[in-house]
């Protein structure tokens, strides 16, 4: 009889045993959903962000501080260096995600989308906290973050707390995630991360740069930082900037959405220089603080505003590199300064491409190229006209019919520099270099630095 109960003991002890083993992990797969958020890890805590203005690696590097100062372990990172496994095997992340032109991932977030958000993964073990910024004055506000944060739920993720989305730096959302990454560290509160002071800068020169054009002014404009808000105030000393670097000015009664300006001029040039085009909205609405910065009679004007470092593009790592340098309009500004910066190191490896609407009135800060090309400091230079005849060309035209030598460069190591209007010639930019270069290599430029983009 013993022997004949054997097999059916064992079959029992069996299921016994595949069921005990279920049970484990299920009660795993809880636990680590909703063990208390500062338990050790030695995973560490994933900071990912995806970032176009700098603004939410701000908010990442933020983090990183707070969590340190509580002793967790951090892995800060662009989103786009997160591969499936790593995601797959983490179990705290936190995300500061940013939207890009009409409602993409920024540059540092674009390979994720195409490498990570295309698959499916088990990440039920994943718990995280996700920060959106925008701004609400787009359509599509937020959209990336929406996306990302819809996408990891559907892979089975936790949130830790309901999505934040933050309009501009409006303090009330900033607040909340704040509170929310206390929260997360464990600690009574986290300070805001210190920031250069907001000063005055006052107008001291503004010039037309497009008289006659059938678009709107646009203007060399020069500040100056100086002592206080008053007719009196004296100048005081520059404070240090790279080429790349924004200034942020803010308009008055409306502290929560500064507006970033991309600085032409180097601090040995003795000022900020800037070129505004005025903007006025479909419905008419003047700009918030264009009018005033394109107008020759604001001069003396005083404006709140600071220095604001663009790691995104910044040199960084290509100053040895040739440079392709590309843009429209007043994107033209974040240009001049690396070239300005090339010219003083005697370095001629660049190619400009700039475009505009005509050569007789929208040849801006021409004769400054041209004295750059008189003095073999650019290697190429294509300066383009969309309202010329007998046809406009755009620069994306131009970029698709010098698509050979566009490789070639790239194949020699040169980074690529866009800098301009995130709706029309961004977008219109990168689809003519993935056409030439192929997604995958633009990706692999971009998590190498040496593809950067400053659209506004």
């Amino acid at each position: 009889m013993i022997s004949l109960e054997l097999p059916r003991l064992g079959a029992a002890t069996g299921v016994l045993a595949a069921y005990a083993a279920l049970c484990i992990q299920a009660w795993r797969v809880h636990r680590r959903r909703v063990a208390p958020l500062n338990e050790d890890n030695h995973a560490g805590v994933l900071i990912a962000y995806a970032s176009q203005s700098g603004f939410a690696q701000e908010l990442a590097g933020e983090a990183a501080r707070a969590l340190q100062a509580a002793g967790l372990p951090v892995h800060p990172c662009a989103l786009d260096q997160i591969g499936a496994a790593q995601l797959r095997d983490c179990t705290r992340a936190l995300f500061l995600i940013s939207t890009s032109g009409e409602g993409d991932a920024p540059d540092n977030g674009a390979g994720f989308v195409r490498q990570v958000m295309t698959t499916r993964l088990d990440l039920q073990g994943l718990r995280y906290g996700l920060v959106a910024l925008g701004d609400r004055r787009y359509a599509n506000f937020c959209a990336f973050g929406r996306a990302l944060d819809h996408w990891l739920q559907q892979q089975g993720a936790g949130p830790i707390f309901p999505r934040i989305e933050a309009d501009g730096a409006a303090n009330d959302a900033l607040i909340t995630w704040r509170h929310q990454l206390a929260s997360f560290a464990g600690l009574a509160e986290v300070a805001e991360a210190p920031q250069a002071a907001t000063g005055f800068w006052r107008i001291r020169a503004c010039r037309q740069l497009n008289p006659g054009s059938a678009g709107a002014p646009a203007c060399h404009v020069e500040l100056e930082p100086v002592s206080e808000d008053s007719p009196a105030a004296t100048i005081t000393p520059l404070p240090h900037w790279a080429p790349g670097d924004l200034l942020q000015l803010i308009a008055t009664g409306d502290d929560a959405r500064p507006r970033d300006y991309s600085i032409a001029s180097l601090p040995e040039d003795g000022a900020v220089h800037l070129i505004v085009r005025r903007v006025t909205g479909a419905d008419g609405t003047p700009g918030a603080l264009s009018p005033l910065l394109t107008q020759e009679a604001a001069v003396g004007t005083r404006l709140r505003g600071r220095v604001r470092p663009h790691p995104n593009f910044r040199i960084g790592d290509n100053a040895d590199r040739p440079l392709l340098l590309i843009g429209n309009g007043t994107g033209l500004a974040g240009l001049l300064a690396h070239l300005r910066a090339r010219a003083r190191r005697g370095d001629g490896r660049n190619w400009l491409l700039f475009g505009e609407r005509n050569k007789a009135h929208d040849d801006l800060h021409g004769a400054e190229i041209d004295a750059l090309e008189h003095d073999n400091l650019l290697t190429r230079c294509d300066r383009v006209w969309s309202r010329d005849p007998p046809h406009g060309e755009y620069v994306q035209d131009r970029l698709r019919r010098a698509a050979d030598t566009v490789r070639t460069w790239v194949e020699g190591g040169a980074a690529i520099y866009v800098c301009g209007n995130a709706v029309g010639m961004g977008p219109a930019v990168h689809a003519a270099l993935a056409e030439i270069l192929g997604n995958s290599t633009l990706d692999a430029l971009t998590r190498a630095g040496r593809y950067r983009r400053d659209i506004y």
